[in-house]
């Protein structure tokens, strides 16, 4: 644990990570094992039964479920113990969200919104009598939480709100005037934390009851899915805010709402697992009860070939989910929870962790937008009818790419995150971009790297994949200067590198570890899906590098940079039609999503 919590974010891009260090799903412990099936019961038990009433809106079946929830210890995961939490740490709070998101419908959303973006401000940023008056209620489900930041003109920029918040004379409440809008839970919800300026510019969280003066809702908003979850305007009218439920501090709400942001991006992540793994049971299914041409679906290569490639997707994205999950966990146990500052030491850790959110909010959102349409695919027309569980599928999970910040503005932030952290030294980016100049021109195509084994090729290409980023990184800097913030499209191909070598390496490590702990024969399907994924992400990666010097350079000089390039990302081809489908057919066997 102590090693983990040493290393640094975004340091991937520089340091090679020994696979023991990494977290990965066959690492859960015997209680998040227990937490899963619990889950798991829960969802088909207690929620399937009623997914059509929770569709419709029955937001009272919504509150009753969520009581449940509670009481077996689902919505406070990762809360203190002092107030009613379970104190299980973050990858018990993912498994909840993964969970029932696979299942769950509308209620993975409620629930995910409540643990995360509703809660976790109160959990790492409340003052003691803050958490001992609200976190219980949260942790029961007596009390459902939201999370009011965007405006209807501050979204993505969130920094721009304009709702204000002011001391009244006797120093006893805010005044707080503004519009939230796009309020997951905020139907229903009893607390709800946002934000407002104080002085003008000085943005600020606050608490909100529902029951407080001057706090009202919208109508609900109609939406292209997730309708069984709560969508509105909170609206506030001279508002009035105890002083007590300022939180954290005056002027630091950005702090607060930026790190929690983060968090809700990476849990976001978990989600779109969960809901992938039943995309791609409810297809593998359906494809070996279709019948065409007599026989299967499931036996044609073009159905195998989707099915593999889901599967080696989601598998991609688990690990690297749950990569993060692991650091994130082990940085927070160092979070002193007693401490006057603990704002400021929550802050500090999440933080740190920054780059591989956004990361993964991109990449898992992404993955589930590809495996929820090959899904639609694979059921043909009966994917468009609404009677097949796949049509919600894919209508619910494309606000993913916008929820907690758009896609786009994630592949910026990591970049700013990165530039942030070379300038301050905090990982030797300069340095290592630096060396690489003289490295490029007599660069060979990759051979096995250090070690051996099955995955040498692929750990030698993925340190090409990483030096590639540091090559485009430095060239847009080079000659742009301060300026290249205003280079989106050069940005996006730098993010879209980095969050490949990350997902290439999550995969890898995963799969080296598991050759660890089991050999190589009984790792042989994460082994294949691995050396897939690699060997065809590596072109995605020479295109985005392509595309960025193309952009940086022009005649001579481009076509020197582009000759050096061919030999850095140079792929010797596999046969992945072959291994594609013998991890088809193993999924098609298991009739589920398997590694």
């Amino acid at each position: 644990m102590e090693g983990k919590a040493m290393r640094k974010g975004g340091a991937f891009l520089v340091e090679e990570t020994p696979a023991q260090e990494v977290f990965t799903p066959e690492d859960f412990r015997e209680e998040h094992k227990m937490l899963i099936k619990t889950t798991d019961d829960f969802v088909k038990n207690e929620v399937a039964p009623h997914l059509k009433e929770l569709e419709n809106k029955d937001f009272q079946m919504t509150r009753r479920l969520m009581r449940q929830a509670g009481a077996l210890g689902l919505l406070g995961a990762d809360m203190p113990e002092d107030y009613g939490g379970g104190g299980l740490g973050t990858i018990a709070s993912m498994l909840v969200g993964e969970h029932l998101a696979a299942g769950g419908g509308a209620l993975g959303v409620v629930v995910n919104c409540h643990t995360g973006i509703g809660s976790m401000p109160l959990v790492f940023f409340g003052n003691k009598a803050q958490k001992a008056k609200y976190l219980p209620g949260l942790a029961s489900g007596e009390k459902i939480g939201a999370y009011a930041l965007t405006e209807p003109g501050a979204g993505t920029d969130a920094l721009s709100m304009r709702a204000t918040a002011v001391l009244s004379p006797d120093a006893k409440y805010y005044k707080l005037n503004g519009t939230k809008q796009f309020i997951t839970n905020g139907g229903f919800a009893d607390i709800i934390s946002t934000y407002a300026k104080v002085g003008g510019d000085k943005i600020t969280a606050f608490v909100l009851e529902r029951d407080f003066p001057g706090v009202s809702t919208g109508p609900e908003e109609k939406k292209m899915g997730l309708h069984g979850s709560s969508t509105v305007s909170v609206i506030l009218e001279d508002a009035q805010v105890p002083v007590e439920n300022m939180m954290f501090e005056i002027g630091k709400g950005h702090t607060v709402l930026l790190n929690v942001l983060n968090l809700g991006r990476f849990k976001l992540g978990a989600a779109c697992i969960g809901v992938a793994k039943l995309a791609i049971a409810d297809s593998v299914k359906y494809s070996k009860e279709r019948i065409q041409f007599g026989k299967p679906i499931c036996h044609f290569g073009l159905i195998k070939h989707k099915i593999a490639e889901m599967a080696i997707r989601a598998y991609m994205g688990e690990s690297m989910v749950y990569r993060t999950g692991g650091l994130i966990e082990s940085v927070l146990e160092t979070v002193d929870r007693t401490a006057d500052d603990v704002g400021r030491q929550s802050a500090k850790a999440i933080g740190e962790w920054a780059i591989e959110c956004s990361i993964n909010k991109i990449f898992c959102s992404e993955m589930l937008d590809y495996v929820a349409d090959e899904a639609v695919q694979i059921y043909g027309g009966y994917g468009f009818i609404q009677e097949y569980p796949v049509e919600q599928i894919y209508r619910d999970n494309r606000v993913f790419r916008i929820f907690e910040g758009t896609n786009e503005i994630n592949r910026l932030l990591i970049v700013q995150f990165l530039m942030r952290k070379a300038l301050k030294n905090d990982i030797p980016l300069l340095a290592a971009i630096e060396k690489l100049k003289s490295e490029v021109p007599g660069m060979k195509p990759a051979h096995a790297g250090k070690g051996s084994g099955p995955l040498a090729y692929e750990q030698a290409l993925i340190e090409r994949a990483k030096k590639a980023c540091l090559l485009v990184a430095g060239a847009a800097v080079g000659k742009y200067g301060e300026a290249v913030a205003e280079e989106e499209e050069i940005l996006a191909r730098i993010s879209d590198i980095a969050a490949e070598a990350f997902a290439m390496e999550s995969g890898l490590l995963r799969a080296a570890k598991a050759i660890e702990a089991s050999g190589e024969e009984a790792s042989r399907l994460k082994i294949d899906m691995v050396r897939v994924y690699v060997n065809e992400a590596m072109p995605r990666v020479h295109e985005y590098v392509v595309g960025a010097l193309a952009a940086v350079y022009s005649g001579k000089e481009l076509t020197e940079q582009l000759a050096a390039l061919s030999g850095m990302t140079h792929v010797s081809p596999i046969n992945t039609i072959a291994l594609r489908r013998g991890i088809a057919d193993k999924v098609i066997a298991a009739e589920k999503y398997i590694c």
